[in-house]
């Protein structure tokens, strides 16, 4: 599912859609890819001469490549974070870097969903974590 197809399920709009595209794998995760061009408004002052993709829009990033696990329960809900536990960040995301986004439900508790992800650059984890979402 490309980013177009996705707001069909998500409400993130341009510049706050942060994924190129999603897909549920035959494992039953969601991999999604976004790669970083570097005229992102979030890397506009993060930081001057050392351009890096700020920690909240990773976890971001990981927030809606999970939307995948979700679709038989989003249609017509907003998804919203309920929280975030053991998030890690282990390697700068910069320009140029394509940032691969695996992420699993763990547990449903309607309407709560428990996942985990991480962010992948060149097979290198850049981000992990738990989060839950609340549907709203």
């Amino acid at each position: 599912m490309n980013s177009q197809e996705l707001k069909n399920y998500i409400p993130h709009r341009e510049p706050m859609l942060l994924i190129n595209n999603v897909e549920l794998g035959s494992d039953g995760m969601s991999h999604g890819v976004y790669e970083v061009k570097g005229d992102e408004w979030f890397l506009q002052g993060h930081f001057p001469d050392m351009p890096i993709v700020p920690g909240v829009i990773q976890c971001e990033m990981l927030a809606q490549s999970s939307c995948m696990l979700l679709l038989e329960n989003i249609k017509g809900r907003t998804p919203m974070f309920g929280g975030l536990d053991n998030i890690r960040f282990k390697k700068p995301v910069r320009p140029g870097d394509k940032i691969e986004l695996i992420c699993k439900l763990k547990k449903v508790r309607d309407p709560f969903y428990f996942v985990s992800g991480k962010g992948l650059v060149d097979g290198q984890i850049c981000v992990s974590g738990d989060f839950f979402f609340v549907l709203i």
